[in-house]
């Protein structure tokens, strides 16, 4: 009967603020806060509340606010797209960053 080998678990010590996903599935680390190319811009005319920008984004810089509404924070935001990618009614757009 052959014995099944131990194998220590690995204990990550350093910790990292988000990732960006590359094409081939592994992340590569990124600073929140970093130089971006594109931001979301929410328009609230569109926009139902349902949340599913918050639930997707990465980064949390999505949050809602007072009125139901969702904002962005740019501080934490790397410009990813994935709130617009998700968004079913289209209230998110991605804007060249100046």
């Amino acid at each position: 009967m052959a014995r099944a080998k131990k194998t220590k678990k690995k204990v990550v010590k350093d910790k990292q603020i988000g990732c960006s996903l590359l094409w081939d599935g592994r992340a590569k680390p990124f600073l929140p806060g970093a130089k971006r190319e594109m931001k979301p811009v929410l328009d609230k005319d569109k926009c139902v509340k349902c949340g599913l920008c918050y639930l997707f984004c990465p980064d949390a810089s999505i949050r809602r606010v007072e009125d139901g509404y969702f904002e962005v924070d740019l501080d934490l935001c790397k410009g990813c797209g994935i709130c617009n990618r998700e968004c079913w009614f289209g209230s998110i757009r991605m804007v060249k960053e100046v």
